[in-house]
């Protein structure tokens, strides 16, 4: 059947249906005014190709330029199928002209592109740069590059040398009919003009970078009174118009001359010379027409020439003569003679429909033509002209204008549905959207360039304002607002329809010799003619066409053709309603033999005008159904056609433009539309077979069994695979935010597709082209290739990609795993992350098996192994994280697990994974049960360091303690010492968590080291108050923990000093000499008094920190000598009592610093009175007088007095330490201090105040002493046993130091007077 492939076209609109032409205006003012009567030409449209057009991957490669003229404009716009064009549309408006019908001409070249335009007063040239100039390359190697229309605007067209008022003889009133225009090897550009008094005019400018001056010549009959005539006005002349007035004319260059044809109002064909100026031919056309009477007498109207040139066959003319009811396209030959004399051969003669002749094309081998037929519809047919005998036009399928009624379901919303009509494929431009919208609002505004998103939302706006501003009642039914709907979106469709249909109206022809593509040029947009696939063409075809072909095979061709004519039918009967419920079917996934079934019992039960025995009747004509069903099926069947083989880099530059992706995405919607509805048909008529069963098997019930076992179930499954083809070409893609386009990317490279050759292309960004290059490429295997969901998948269109699999899933056995792992994909992009689980775990069955899954393992189909399970899993694993969501990397990773039961390496990586994000999520049970797990004991312990750090910078110790820890008790106290020492102490609280987990276990040895060496670092680190109060806290729960202990284990290590632990890894420490300092091998310990003392000296570091705080920075590290000292110094006398009292120290420096405050208190002012009142409170008096007659000077005194009353001594020291500090200030003693010491060492009091020279003291204690001994006042000096006058003198003086005394004689004088 491929015989047929190339005997129809079909038409596919070009225009981007998101798009609005961008035109910038250029106005040309040569100061005319326009021609008096009005003269309207009809508007007109051609176009012109590039040498190089066909040229793959050049510059020019698929590159046109089209026209369309209309009054005093015309449009000019370049495009490209392979590349964006930038700036690529123009549109020339040159006042009180009018464009003449083909008045544009274009050549090209080495370095420009010459426009040559022609109107009914003047000729105009434009030199453009060639593309090739433009850029260096020779290659397209960018999506997009600049039009040659880019500096237009720059161009002076007002200038003489590039247009030139056409010169008119006085009283004219009518410019030129027809026109020809050419570039001459020289660079000149002529323009030859059919004047309207016959005869042609020349027009030739200078090249456009020379200086020169404007020529005209007039090409006229040799007759002296026609050239008088020639451009005499026609009332003088009396008569309508010459018969040498040209209809149509077309230039040629041949050798060193140029010929001009002139097909003329006589019916005659002419060709001039322009160098000799002559004419060398003439011609009657009416020569070649029959039955030509009548003709000949009457002027011609519509008569078209046109011209073709190939080496093969020279120059071959093509002359259409337009006669009532009829017309005739004459081939002819131009062939040279000797004497430079032409003749005309005749090749053929074809007669054309009696449509209007819109425009027609010559090619070297057919004669494409363009009609509008009576109800003004758009006719397009080619032809032969070599070979076609029987005068047969083949077809060419345009496409027909939309719907003009909408089908609305019972079960369909009339918005949605009008919605879908006008922004599907194939129907709507926005050109007309735009058009009818701004009709609809009765605004004047201009609506700017809108999304087609957003187009669609301004439509829905408007014809919902309009319908509410409608409404008078404020309560209806559902229905009665159903009807509204109804009416109001059938007015706006109806207003889209009329300019679509304006937009819609043909123009004219565009053939491009060296790529064989046609165009036909509209008003409004451009469509592309492509061939049409045999299956296609004869389901299309009309009867007589389809009983026409002569090359199908002879045994299987009638029969065929037989078999589409019965689908024609079925499809002619299929009623609107129910066409809908078998679409409807294939949507909801309904089984399309049982929706046929349903299709089929309705066509029986209303069939009012016989079909179905029509139908019946036909089929009693085909001898072998089920062949002819297996040849339709199998030229339908997409796995049997053979796949385009281009190389990927060729590929990415072919058809690249926004062009070329609405025509492919447009012509694969065609396609699969058609064949929708043929694999429809031929359902239905195949359950029609199964109902008539031997009636019309002639072979019997082994075709019938073929039919239901294969045939039936091959055309189900074609239809659902077209259905899904024709769903994909109609949906438009997501505009996707550049934030969630860069996730994707990210997602992408966890899953390392990023480098994917259906991904390449991402970055750039056109997701369209993608999408249709896919369609180009893979059509014929859709369903085996994976590529394209994984283009949807790269380019974000989760929403059409989900459809997809949907739609695929119910009857596509291939690639199974790799839709699941795809509808995963969509989920998540969606936020519905246990149904992705659940897609990922059902895809994970296949992975040994498809190409996809197994790139995404990055194992090779050679080397699938049992790993390759778990390097999906791990590929997902990461891609869930990668997301956030970790309780399902939990679920899958413990899923996981069990296929790696003999691979230890991956299951102590999953449990790290699981334990880990258990631990994120704060199941600290859970976590440290994965821990337990871990069959790899680094990974075990890596984990177990992270579950301490963790838990214990979320201060939930409570489960750090409680765990069991089994077989890692040591582990976990190493790692916790380890962090302790490491890091800041009063940040972070790992030595009070040890002591916890000590605790909790009844370490209660262990528990107090821990906090003995908290508090030892605290003190030499931690100098501030809040770390005194740690450490006296660190020592006290230290001794508690040892007194818990029986006393014979009642002790601890003690610390290393200088906090120098090893710990694994650290590097060794050196001392200031440079040498490696050597930690001692000695071992101290500690028993519970040494702790005791240790709490003591830290104590008083607090207690005299919380007194005086600047004495926290030196109290850390200050020995208990030290600490005396400063507890003196600020007054805390108890406290340093203590700690003398603990450490056995002396406490002299204590009274003699008491009696250094008393001595300032005595001499010093109100402010000193005032603070000591703050340390006499410090330190503990049994009463304390707070009178009037009572001061800080008295209780200060009245301590010191308690103090030597507590603490006395054999030889009262503290007394004489007193005294001493006293007298060397020169303070008077104290009576109650005298009296106390004189009881205890009388001798020594004398010795002191001897020292001090107080002599008068001295000798009244001598005095004193004297009497008590003699019995006088004894008890105050301790003396028992006393002596009388006359009894033996008993010396107990120290009679030396007071004879030794400068103040003897007269103390001993006293003495003898006493």
């Amino acid at each position: 059947m491929a015989a047929v492939l190339e005997r129809s076209f079909i038409e596919i609109c070009g225009f981007e249906r998101e798009t609005l032409p961008r035109f910038r205006e250029i106005t040309v003012n040569l100061g005319l005014n326009a021609l008096p009567g009005g003269v309207k030409y009809p508007d007109s449209a051609g176009g012109f190709h590039y040498e190089e057009s066909g040229k793959l991957l050049s510059i020019t490669s698929n590159r046109c330029i089209h026209w369309s003229t209309s009054g005093d404009t015309v449009q000019l716009v370049e495009q490209s199928l392979d590349t964006n064009l930038l700036n690529n549309a123009v549109k020339l408006k040159i006042t009180h002209c009018h464009l003449l019908p083909g008045g544009v001409h274009i050549q090209e070249t080495l370095n420009n592109v010459i426009i040559l335009i022609v109107t009914n007063q003047t000729v105009h040239r434009l030199v453009l740069p060639h593309p090739t100039r433009m850029y260096r390359s020779e290659l397209v190697t960018e999506l997009q590059m600049q039009s040659i229309f880019t500096d237009v605007g720059k161009l002076s067209l007002q200038d003489p040398a590039h247009s030139v008022a056409i010169p008119s003889p006085v009283g004219q009133t009518a410019g030129p009919s027809a026109s020809a225009a050419w570039l001459s090897h020289q660079g000149e550009a002529h323009y030859a003009l059919a004047s309207p008094a016959g005869g042609i005019l020349v027009i030739t400018l200078p090249p456009h970078d020379t200086q020169g001056s404007i020529t005209i010549l007039e090409l006229k009959r040799s007759s002296v009174m026609q050239r008088l005539a020639g451009w005499m006005p026609t009332a003088i002349r009396g008569e309508q118009s010459p018969g040498d007035l040209a209809l149509s004319l077309a230039v040629r260059e041949l050798e060193d001359d140029t010929f001009i044809f002139a097909l003329c109002q006589d019916h005659k064909l002419r060709m001039w010379s322009y160098r000799d100026q002559v004419c060398l031919m003439e011609t009657d056309m009416l020569e070649y027409m029959p039955a030509c009477r009548g003709v000949k007498g009457s002027p011609g109207q519509g008569h078209r020439l046109r011209l073709a040139f190939s080496p093969s066959t020279g120059l071959c003319l093509a002359v259409y003569l337009a006669v009532p009811s009829r017309g005739q396209f004459t081939v002819l030959q131009l062939v040279a003679t000797d004497n430079n004399r032409y003749s005309l051969d005749h090749i053929s003669s074809l007669f054309a429909t009696q449509e209007t002749l819109v425009d027609f094309a010559l090619t070297s081998t057919d004669i494409w033509g363009l009609w509008l037929d009576d109800t003004n519809q758009t006719v397009v047919k080619y032809i032969n002209f070599e070979h076609s005998t029987a005068g047969q036009w083949n077809q060419v399928f345009v496409q027909p204008a939309p719907e003009e009624e909408v089908h609305i379901g019972a079960d369909q919303d009339p918005r949605e549905t009008y919605l879908d009509m006008l922004f599907s494929p194939l129907r709507f431009t926005a050109s007309a959207i735009v058009k009818a919208l701004q009709i609809y609002r009765r605004g004047t505004e201009r609506i700017a360039d809108l999304p087609w998103e957003t187009l669609k939302k301004e439509v829905t706006v408007a014809v919902e304002n309009e319908l509410q501003s409608s409404v008078t009642e404020f309560e209806f039914s559902q229905e009665e607002y159903r009807q509204l709907q109804v009416e109001f979106w059938s007015k706006f469709y109806a207003c889209c329809l009329q300019y679509q249909e304006a937009l819609a109206t043909p123009l004219g022809l565009l053939l491009n010799p060296h790529t064989h593509m046609v165009c036909l040029l509209k008003k409004g947009f451009v469509s592309f003619l492509l061939p049409c696939f045999a299956v296609d063409h004869m389901y299309l075809s009309f009867d007589e066409y389809l009983f026409s072909e002569e090359d199908t095979p002879v045994k299987v061709a009638r029969d065929v053709m037989q078999l589409v004519q019965c689908l024609r039918l079925v499809s002619d009967a299929v009623p609107g309603d129910m066409a809908y419920e078998m679409e409807k079917a294939l949507e909801h996934l309904q089984s399309p033999e049982r929706a046929a079934e349903m299709v089929l019992e309705n066509l029986l039960a209303n069939d009012n005008e016989n079909v179905i025995e029509d139908i019946q009747n036909k089929l009693q004509d085909i001898r072998n159904p089920v062949s002819a069903m297996a040849v339709l099926i199998r030229e339908m069947d997409l796995e049997t056609d053979s796949e385009l083989a281009l190389d990927n880099a060729i590929l990415s530059q072919l058809y690249g433009s926004s062009v070329a992706v609405a025509v492919i995405c447009q012509a694969v919607c065609q396609m699969a539309m058609t064949r929708v509805l043929f694999c429809r048909d031929l359902l239905i008529l195949q359950q029609l077979y199964l109902r008539l069963g031997d009636n019309v098997f002639l072979a019997g019930g082994d075709q019938l069994l073929q039919l239901q076992q294969d045939l039936i179930p091959r055309s189900s499954h074609l239809l659902s695979s077209y259905y899904l083809l024709k769903h994909i070409s109609q949906s438009l893609a997501t505009a996707v935010p550049l934030d969630i386009i860069d996730a994707n990317l990210q997602h992408l490279s966890v899953l390392e597709l990023s480098d994917s050759p259906a991904l390449a292309s991402n970055r750039s960004g056109v997701f369209e082209g993608i999408t249709a290059r896919h369609k180009i490429t893979h059509l014929d295997h859709i369903m085996s290739s994976f590529q394209f969901p994984e283009c949807l998948m790269g380019n974000c269109q989760y929403t059409q990609l989900q459809e997809y699999v949907r739609l695929i899933g119910p009857w596509c056995q291939v690639n199974v795993g790799s839709c699941r792992f795809m509808l995963g994909q969509c989920y998540l992009a969606n936020g519905e992350g246990q149904k992705a689980l659940q897609c990922f775990q059902e895809a994970a069955t296949e992975v040994e098996k498809e190409e996809f899954l197994l790139r995404l393992t990055g194992a090779e189909e050679e080397e699938v192994t049992a790993a390759s399970r778990l390097q999906y899993y791990n590929k997902v694993l990461r891609l869930l994280e990668d997301v956030g969501l970790p309780e399902l990397v939990i679920h899958l990773a413990t899923l996981a697990i069990t296929e790696a039961v003999n691979d230890p390496r991956s299951q102590a990586a999953l449990w790290t994974r699981i334990f880990k994000h258990h631990l994120d999520l704060g199941h600290n049970s859970q976590a440290y049960e994965a821990l337990t797990q871990n069959p790899d004991s680094s990974r075990q312990l890596d984990c177990l360091r992270q579950l301490v750090v963790v838990l214990c910078e979320r201060s939930q110790l409570q489960d750090l303690v409680q765990f069991s820890y089994v077989n890692l008790h040591d582990e976990v106290v190493s790692i916790i010492e380890s962090r302790a020492r490491a890091v800041d102490l009063m940040s972070h609280n790992y030595y009070e968590l040890l002591y916890a987990f000590h605790i909790n276990r009844h370490n209660y040895r262990k528990a107090g080291t821990v906090m003995f060496e908290y508090g030892m670092r605290l003190g030499r680190e931690v100098r501030t108050q809040l770390g005194l109060q740690k450490q006296v806290n660190c020592y006290l729960a230290s001794l508690n923990c040892l007194r818990l202990i029986r006393p014979d284990y009642a002790w601890i290590v003690q610390p290393s000093s200088g906090a120098v632990y090893e710990r694994p890894g650290a590097s060794p420490k050196r001392n200031y000499d440079g040498e490696f300092a050597t930690v001692s091998g000695q071992i101290d310990i500690l028993e519970l008094k040494d702790l005791q003392k240790e709490y003591t000296l830290a104590r008083s570091r607090l207690n005299l920190a919380q007194h005086h705080p600047p004495s926290a920075a030196i109290a850390g590290s200050a020995s208990a000598v030290e600490m005396v000292s400063l507890l003196v110094q600020t007054g805390l006398f108890d406290c340093a009592l203590s700690l003398c009292q603990t450490f056995k120290l002396s406490l002299t420096p204590i009274f003699e610093g008491l009696a250094f405050k008393c001595i300032k208190l005595q001499y010093g002012g109100e402010e000193s009175q005032n603070e000591a009142w703050n340390w006499l409170a410090a330190n503990q008096l049994s009463t304390i007088i707070t009178t009037k007659e009572s001061s800080a000077t008295d209780e200060a005194w009245r301590l010191l007095a308690s103090y030597l009353e507590k603490h006395p001594t054999q030889n009262a020291q503290h007394h004489r330490c007193v005294i001493n500090k006293l007298l060397s200030h020169g303070v008077p003693l104290p009576d109650w201090m005298v009296n106390t010491y004189k009881g205890v060492d009388a001798a020594a009091l004398l010795r002191l105040y001897l020292n001090y020279d107080l002599l008068e003291e001295a000798a009244e204690l001598v005095l004193e002493y004297v009497d008590a001994l003699l019995g006088k006042g004894h008890q105050y000096f301790g003396i028992e046993v006393h002596y009388s006058r006359g009894s033996q003198t008993v010396s107990l003086w120290p009679t030396s130091s007071i004879g030794e005394h400068p103040t003897t004689p007269w103390t001993l004088r006293r003495l003898q007077a006493q």
